[in-house]
């Protein structure tokens, strides 16, 4: 997670029904934001604000592609693999865990080259 986003914004993101269908959306493949206006039946200018306040705190990143016809679009695809909220001297603690699969398979590949 972001380390400036305060665990309220997180809170109030989740909270937020068109926030929690687009990392619904986005946890399925990445998804451009007009496919998720239409998947998700909500303005564009909503899409990309709440995409905005997602990639602010880390919920979801944005990839940018080249189209077929030269033009770069972003896929945004969530982050979120599990949320941990911890209450440590009355304040509150967001840990984000993603999902790592990538990650641990480069690891794998980097050992074993270097074990070669």
């Amino acid at each position: 997670m972001a380390d400036d986003c305060d665990p309220a914004d997180v809170f109030a993101l989740l909270d937020d029904e068109y926030a929690r269908s687009l990392l619904a959306a986005t946890s399925h493949e990445p998804m451009t934001a007009p496919a998720l206006s239409d998947q998700c039946e909500m303005s564009l200018s909503t899409v990309y604000r709440r995409l905005e306040q997602l990639e602010g705190c880390g919920l979801v990143d944005a990839e940018v592609v080249p189209d077929p016809d030269g033009d770069h679009r972003k896929r945004y695809e969530a982050q979120l693999d599990e949320l941990l909220v911890s209450l440590d001297d009355g304040q509150f603690e967001v840990s984000l865990r993603t999902d790592s699969s990538t990650a641990e398979y480069a690891d794998a590949f980097t050992d074993l080259w270097e074990g070669l």
